[in-house]
Parts: C-alpha cells; structure tokens; sequence
C-alpha cells in the first residue's frame, strides 16, 4: 500500500501544517512531507496540483486528496483507529470535537495578533484586549478539558487527541509571546512543547531560512 504524504508550508509559520503532522509524528505513522514555500513564485504551480484553493496542508493518500487541517485530522482518526484520535466515550469525543472546532473557527484576535512563530520570542509583548479575551477563553477551555476529562494523562482529554493537534498552534503563540498563564495551562503547554514529535517540528523551524513578512508580528523579537 502507497504511503501517505502530507504537504504542508513553512514549518515556522504554518499553523495549518501544524496540526496533522503531528498527529502523523507523534504516532510515527510513516508518511512523505512535501513542503511547498508559501508566498512564493513558486506557491500557485507546486499548489496547482491539488483541489485545495492553494492552500496547505493536504493529504495524499493513493488517489484521495484531503484538504483543511480538521478534516485530514478527522480522516486519519478513522484511518488509524487504533491511535485514539478521538476519545472512546461518546460524549467525551463530543466536547473533544466542540472545543476543536472552536479552535478551527475562532479566536481570530488571538490568531491575527499573535501569529505562529517557532524561531521567535517576543519579550514584552501586551495583547490588545480581544486577542486577551481569547486567550482567556483558550485557557478556560483546557481547565474544563482537564478538569473534567484529562484523568491521569497530561493531555486536554488524558490522552494524546486530535484536540491536542488543533490547539498546539496555540501553545506555540502563547510560549513564544511569552503570555502569563494559569498553572493548569502553562503546565499542558510544556507537556505540549516537550513532546518529540513537537520538538521534531521546531526544529526543523529553526532551519527554514525564510522570512515571510505578512506573517511576522510587529514587535521587537529574539531568538527562541
């Protein structure tokens, strides 16, 4: 059987890419990573092949092609079931799907303000106040994950779930602006940021050379 291949954008910056690469990593489910520069003269031809409106990430599996970060999470939790994508008790597997979802179609300040940066952190940084208000939010939704459905495990539902991959952007924004956190957040954002998988990705941030400026925040930054 073909293996599977994920093509994703610039590691520093992609948050989109983020999210079902780590899924693949963490599970060292065996897959090939195609990168494609984003902003680039080369972007819309090395894009053209694929039904995603020139956008990453997308899923290649034989002739299947799979777009939108969620949807490819959401296919290979189906795909793998023995990974646990999904919590196994349906009403827990139901908040694990709302608070993703959420996270696909929200916290836009958050996001717009703060935007995804491996290389980077930015000393000083104060949040506006939408994009605080969603950080609260953020942080009021993994103590309601944790509180009530991370049992004995460090992540949001216990064990490692298609939430953790949609919220690991996050936790990246939230480190690297160098945001002040609740005990309960700032403890699942190490637990996040010091898995393999995760350190795999920064790393290989840390060798991209590429600097997209509609990308980069507006604030005197340093070395991660």
């Amino acid at each position: 059987m073909a293996q599977i291949t994920l093509v994703i954008g610039n590691q520093n910056y992609s948050s989109w890419s983020l999210r079902p690469w780590l899924f693949l990593a963490h599970h060292d489910i065996p897959f090939d990573c195609r990168k494609v520069q984003l902003f680039t003269d080369s972007m819309q031809r090395e894009l053209a092949p694929y039904f995603s409106d020139n956008k990453v990430p997308v899923l290649l599996d034989g002739d299947l092609q799979v777009w939108d970060s969620l949807a490819i999470l959401e296919y290979l939790a189906e795909k793998y079931p023995e990974k646990g994508g999904w919590p196994a008790d349906p009403a827990v597997r139901a908040v694990a799907r709302s608070v993703s979802a959420e996270m696909h179609s929200g916290l836009f300040a958050l996001r717009g303000e703060l935007p995804m940066n491996c290389r980077r952190r930015f000393p000083g940084f104060t949040p506006g106040p939408d994009a605080q208000r969603d950080i609260e939010r953020v942080q009021a939704v993994w103590a309601y994950c944790r509180d009530s459905h991370g049992g004995d495990g460090p992540w949001l539902f216990g064990d490692f779930s298609v939430a953790d991959c949609m919220y690991a952007p996050v936790v990246m924004r939230l480190l690297s602006y160098e945001i002040e956190l609740d005990p309960v957040s700032d403890a699942y954002c190490r637990t996040l940021f010091d898995n393999g998988a995760m350190q795999r990705w920064i790393r290989a941030a840390e060798d991209e050379v590429e600097v997209i400026l509609e990308d980069e925040a507006d604030w005197p930054s340093e070395p991660f």
